[in-house]
């Protein structure tokens, strides 16, 4: 959520905002927002003239008294019941007034970087940097649930039965490594520096609609029946909220922490739920990396995120890429963002698996976040970044470390959280 006063002083540049990210229709939110705001704020001096007359009124009401000036005094004192009420009236047009303001201003996305590509949709992303030489093998690499049943590693149809598309049930060696592969990455961070974080896994509907906009809420969130009660769909959501309404002493910043959680998401207006894989899922788990800083550090702490998440990938011989997305793929509270994207032999092409994002202060300024320095108190800047979600990360580390003879190579990293393993055979060919 922007700024107000920035809105107020800035409407031309927040509406060239909106049509960079092709979102036209949202063009009538900042003249109903001006207009309300004005209206807000005439109430409210109304409020301010009425309360100092009241007060003067009231000193006039004892003098009068005091002067045995009876009939006047209740005269006046009619006048101050007829300003009591009118001040009643105000107190609702003014939060009626500032209701309307915020669920306008909710929806008018945040303010781009200037270094973010112009571009309607995912299909005009750009590419950054590669990492790693991207290998097709001589021989073939399979589908990476075939990959996995060779292992007698997965389970779809019993999943299918007890949960439904979009779920699933992994075992043995390949359950194993879904698990290792988490163990590395919260090590991975630790051992930069991060705190380590199991937050909640379910956050309350003003923690949510701090932390994303209500598209992404209605498309992303499970509700708690009868409850005031949601299923993250991230660990970013409980751990920002952990800040809500605290004011964090300066001094302090950055504060970089990793937590882990299960994600649950529904998925809305995806292209399908896989019946025979783990790509897009209802239900899986992440490291993930959260920082609270300073605003004049976070464009430095966003290039340390997403490098973070290169590095793990290449630690394990995983070639990746960064991929810029552009104006019109960024959701409304991001002020820029990336994904990471890992090479698929079998495809011959990358795909996402983890997306860094930069937010500014707009989950600060929604959740009341701020920072306290010699200067006084602000909002926070917040950014978070996946470090690594299995099962996701399993293709591509499945199809990029199999062996010609159908084993899986474990890379030396891995291999203390595998049992002192190199590889994995199957059991299945």
């Amino acid at each position: 959520m922007i700024d107000i006063k920035f809105l107020r002083e800035n409407p031309d540049l927040v509406k060239e905002n909106i049509k960079k990210k092709f979102q036209d229709q949202k063009l009538v939110l900042v003249d109903e927002v001006l207009e309300l705001d004005e209206k807000q704020r005439a109430v409210k001096t109304e409020g301010d003239n009425l309360r100092a007359e009241r007060n003067k009124l009231s000193k006039e009401i004892g003098a009068l008294m005091g002067q045995g000036k009876k009939d006047q005094a209740e005269k006046t004192k009619a006048h101050v019941g007829e300003i009591n009420d009118r001040l009643l009236k105000i107190e609702e047009e003014t939060k009626n007034y500032a209701d309307e303001v915020k669920t306008r201003m909710q929806k008018i996305p945040q303010i781009i970087d200037e270094t973010v590509p112009i571009g309607k949709d995912d299909s005009e992303n750009v590419e950054n940097e590669r990492f790693g030489e991207p290998i097709v093998p001589e021989y073939e690499v399979p589908y990476h649930v075939d990959i996995m049943e060779t292992f007698d590693g997965i389970d779809l149809d019993a999943s299918r039965e007890t949960s439904g598309s979009g779920f699933y049930y992994l075992r043995g060696d390949i359950a194993r490594l879904h698990s290792a592969i988490l163990s590395y990455a919260r090590d991975f961070m630790i051992d930069r520096g991060y705190t380590y974080y199991i937050p909640p896994f379910m956050i309350r509907s003003d923690v949510v609609t701090g932390v994303m906009s209500f598209e992404e809420m209605e498309n992303m969130m499970y509700k708690i029946e009868g409850e005031d009660l949601y299923l993250i769909g991230t660990s970013e959501h409980s751990m920002i909220g952990k800040f809500i309404n605290t004011i964090n002493e300066e001094e302090k910043m950055p504060l970089k922490m990793t937590s882990y959680s299960p994600c649950f998401r529904k998925e809305v207006g995806a292209h399908g739920i896989e019946e025979r894989g783990v790509y897009r899922i209802h239900q899986f788990e992440k490291q993930e990396m959260v920082i609270i800083c300073k605003p004049e550090d976070s464009k430095t702490l966003y290039n340390e995120l997403w490098n973070n998440t290169v590095d793990f990938f290449r630690s394990l011989e995983i070639p990746v890429r960064t991929l810029e997305c552009c104006s019109g793929d960024l959701a409304d509270l991001k002020v820029k963002s990336c994904d990471v994207e890992a090479w698929s032999p079998r495809q011959k092409k990358y795909f996402e698996v983890g997306s860094c994002s930069n937010l500014g202060d707009a989950q600060a300024r929604r959740l009341n976040i701020r920072l306290r320095g010699e200067k006084g108190t602000y909002f926070a800047h917040t950014l978070n970044n996946t470090v690594v979600a299995p099962p996701r990360m399993l293709i591509a580390f499945l199809e990029n470390l199999l062996q010609e003879d159908g084993s899986v190579k474990i890379p030396a990293p891995l291999q203390m959280y595998m049992g002192g393993k190199d590889k994995i055979i199957p059991k299945n060919k």
